[in-house]
C-alpha cells in the first residue's frame, strides 16, 4: 500500500519544519559541544597527572643517578620552548603538543646545570577516541533530527492536512454547497480531547448548517408567497380586463401585471433555488436566436454576429436569459444597446453608468437596485441561475469607455 504525503506548499508547514530543523540542529550542536569539552577536559588532565606522575619517577631516578625510562630525557629533542623555560625557571609544568606527528603530553621539571628534565606522554588514543565520540555525536545527531523531523512533520501534517480539509469545505460553501461538512471525527466524539481545529471545524460546521436553515426558510417563504399570490392575482387580472376602458383602468392594468410578472419571477426562483430545473437541449444557431430575443422585447438594440455558432442548449432558457439581460440594459443603461455574438461567446452592452459596485463584487441580489431605478432586482437573479442551469459562465463587468457589460459564455460542444 502506497502512502501519498501531503502538498507541502502549505506555509505553516514549511515554518514549522523550518523550525523543528533548526532548533534540532542547535540543540545538537550545543549538546554535543558540551560532551566534546567535558570528554576532552577528562582525557586531557589523565595525560596531565600521567605526565606529572612519570615526572616524578623521572626526577627521583636522576637525582639517584639511575638510567632514565625512554620516555625521559634531559633536554630532549622536541621539548617546547615555552615548557623549557619553565623548567629552567625552577618550576614543573604541563603541556600538549605535536611530537613527530603525534599529540604528545609533555611534562618537564628543573634539571642541574640550567636544564631541563621532561617526560613524554603519547596522547595518540585519547586523541582518536576524542576523533572516534566526535564522529558519534555527529551521526547520532543527525540521526536524531532526521527521527525527530520525521515525527514532527508527521504531526504538522496531520493538523495542515485537517486544516486543509476544513478550508476545502469552507471554499464549497461560498460556492454554494450549503451540505458540504467538516465532520471533524473529534467533534463527533465528545469525550476526545478537543483541539483547535477540531473547535474551528465545529463552529464551521454550525455556521453552515445554520446557514443552510434561514436560505431553505427563505427559500420556502418565497415559494410560498408567490403560490399564494398567483390565486388572487389570476381573479385581479380577469376582473381588471372587465374594467371600462379609460386612464384609471389602465393603471389598474398596469400594475396588475407588474404584480403578476414579480409573482412569476419569484416562483422561477424558488425553482432554481430548489434545483427542480431540467434542461430540455435541442440545436440552436446564436445568432438566429439573438435576433428573436430581440424582436420579442421590442427594443431597438442592435444585433451584431461577428462569428455565428450552432449550440446543444435549451432554447427558452437560453431566450430567458438573453432577453433578461436586454431587458436590464434598456431600463438600467442608455442607448445604444449592443448584443454582439461571437462563436458560443454572447455580450449584451449598454452606454449608461454601469453596474454598480456591488454587484461586480458579489453578483445579482434579490432586490437590490440602485436608488430611483425602476424593477424589483429579480432580472439578473433569474439569469444567473438559469445560465447556471445551462452551464454556461455569465459575468458581469463595466466598460473602460463607460457602459455595462454582461458576458454569457456558453460550453463548448464536444
Amino acid at each position: 500500500m502506497r502512502f501519498a504525503l501531503p502538498r507541502w506548499s502549505g506555509t505553516l508547514a514549511v515554518k514549522a519544519a523550518v523550525f523543528i530543523t533548526v532548533m534540532c540542529c542547535a540543540l545538537a550542536a550545543l549538546l554535543g559541544v558540551l560532551v566534546h569539552v567535558s570528554v576532552t577536559r577528562q582525557t586531557v588532565d589523565q595525560a596531565r597527572d600521567r605526565a606529572l606522575s612519570r615526572l616524578a619517577e623521572a626526577t627521583a631516578a636522576y637525582q639517584a643517578g639511575e638510567t632514565l625510562a625512554p620516555w625521559a630525557g634531559v633536554d630532549p629533542p622536541g621539548l617546547p620552548a615555552p615548557l623549557r623555560e619553565l623548567a629552567v625557571d625552577g618550576r614543573r609544568g604541563t603541556m600538549l603538543a605535536d611530537h613527530r606527528g603525534r599529540p604528545t603530553m609533555w611534562a618537564a621539571g628543573p634539571a642541574d646545570g640550567g636544564r631541563a628534565l621532561a617526560v613524554e606522554v603519547d596522547h595518540s588514543q585519547s586523541r582518536n577516541t576524542i576523533d572516534g565520540l566526535d564522529r558519534a555525536i555527529v551521526w547520532s545527531s543527525a540521526l536524531a533530527i532526521g527521527a525527530t523531523l520525521l515525527v514532527g512533520a508527521f504531526a504538522v501534517t496531520r493538523v495542515t492536512r485537517r486544516l486543509h480539509a476544513t478550508a476545502q469545505v469552507a471554499r464549497r460553501i461560498s460556492g454554494g454547497d450549503l451540505d458540504a461538512r467538516v465532520d471533524d471525527p473529534r467533534t463527533r466524539d465528545p469525550g476526545r480531547p478537543q483541539d483547535e481545529v477540531a473547535a474551528v471545524a465545529a463552529a464551521l460546521d454550525s455556521m453552515a448548517a445554520s446557514l443552510q436553515g434561514k436560505l431553505l426558510a427563505e427559500q420556502r417563504f418565497t415559494a410560498d408567497v408567490a403560490h399564494e399570490l398567483r390565486t388572487p392575482l389570476t381573479g385581479l387580472h380577469a376582473a381588471a380586463e372587465l374594467l371600462a376602458p379609460g386612464r384609471p383602468t389602465e393603471l389598474v392594468r398596469d400594475r396588475v401585471a407588474a404584480l403578476r410578472t414579480l409573482t412569476e419571477d419569484l416562483l422561477e426562483i424558488s425553482r432554481l433555488d430548489a434545483g427542480r430545473e431540467r434542461l430540455e437541449t435541442d440545436s440552436e444557431e446564436l445568432g438566429a436566436l439573438a435576433r428573436r430575443v430581440v424582436r420579442a422585447s421590442g427594443t431597438d438594440t442592435r444585433v451584431e454576429v461577428v462569428r455565428d455558432a450552432r449550440v446543444e442548449t435549451d432554447r427558452r432558457r437560453l431566450e430567458r436569459v438573453l432577453g433578461n439581460l436586454v431587458g436590464n440594459a434598456h431600463r438600467h443603461g442608455r442607448d445604444p444597446v449592443v448584443l454582439t455574438v461571437d462563436g458560443p461567446r454572447v455580450t449584451v452592452r449598454d452606454h449608461g453608468e454601469g453596474y454598480p459596485d456591488y454587484l461586480l463584487a458579489h453578483g445579482p441580489q434579490r432586490f437590490r437596485t440602485e436608488s430611483g431605478s425602476k424593477g424589483h432586482g429579480l432580472g439578473l437573479t433569474i439569469a444567473l441561475g438559469q445560465a447556471e442551469v445551462l452551464g454556461a459562465r455569465l459575468e458581469f463587468a463595466n466598460a473602460p469607455d463607460g457602459g455595462a457589460v454582461a458576458t454569457l459564455t456558453l460550453p463548448q460542444q464536444p
